[in-house]
């Protein structure tokens, strides 16, 4: 890409010898007054470069290779796990963003606070039931889904050659699903929440030489109490949802550079 000004070019008269709908004419004016200030179009052209250059270093899909005409149809259900998963993220992410203007960890540093916000949505706030069960359920058909996907993954041999990367990005994944899993189940502060809470306190000090020291910083001491809530939610809201949304980002991302492979 030049640094060099390129020649003005009259957009007005261009757009108005075609036959453009509103909707065309409202994007093309936004994307020309956009490409004036920050030359847009020169990057989507980087961009469509880069990707025609990667793709024509990726082998050949099996498919393709071996002449096999979708004979595989049968797996094919199991393909959109990974958009189920996906589409169930942004489900949790919505309802957990509206749960968020309800809830509260703590107000005067007693921890019953936040019991007491659920009760609240659940009993008097209007729709409130509803909203939680579907945050509840679209995190655990998250789970469930990134679960069955990385299985498919594995049993059709789609990660191997070239993308190895992409396997340790779902593992990653699934790694942090696991904590957005454990962080909001002790969110509520219920008896269930408190003996997970205390299962995670035992587990952090049977970690050798650095247990105490991932106690402390994971539960904020050695016995549950409003250190803990609080990290808990800091985890939950603001720390897992930037870092996942990124990495699902980069994960279809490069699925999208290298193309799904067909089973083995």
């Amino acid at each position: 890409m030049s640094l060099e000004r390129k020649e003005e070019h009259d957009h007005k008269a261009w757009m108005k010898k075609k036959d453009l709908t509103p909707i065309e004419a409202t994007f093309l004016t936004t994307l020309i007054w956009l490409d004036k200030r920050l030359r847009i179009v020169d990057y989507l052209e980087l961009l469509e470069t880069l990707y025609y250059r990667v793709n024509l270093q990726m082998p050949k899909s099996h498919t393709e290779q071996y002449n096999l005409d979708n004979k595989f149809w049968y797996w094919y259900p199991l393909y959109t796990l990974g958009l189920f998963s996906t589409l169930a993220y942004v489900v949790a992410a919505i309802s957990g963003a509206l749960l968020g203007f309800y809830y509260s960890p703590a107000t005067t540093g007693d921890p019953t606070t936040a019991y007491n916000s659920i009760e609240f949505i659940m009993r008097d706030l209007q729709f409130g039931f509803m909203l939680r069960s579907v945050h509840r359920w679209a995190a655990q058909v998250m789970v469930a889904a990134v679960f069955l996907h990385m299985l498919r993954v594995y049993f059709t041999g789609s990660y191997k050659e070239p993308r190895e990367l992409n396997w340790l990005l779902g593992i990653v994944l699934i790694s942090l699903t696991m904590v957005f899993g454990y962080t909001g189940y002790l969110l509520p502060w219920d008896q269930l929440a408190f003996w997970a809470g205390q299962i995670g306190v035992e587990m952090s000090l049977s970690v050798p030489l650095a247990g105490e020291w991932v106690a402390q910083l994971l539960f904020g001491g050695f016995t549950l109490s409003q250190a803990t809530l609080q990290r808990m939610y800091i985890i939950h809201v603001f720390l897992l949802p930037f870092v996942v949304t990124t990495l699902i980002a980069i994960h279809i991302g490069i699925v999208w550079v290298q193309g799904i492979a067909e089973p083995h």
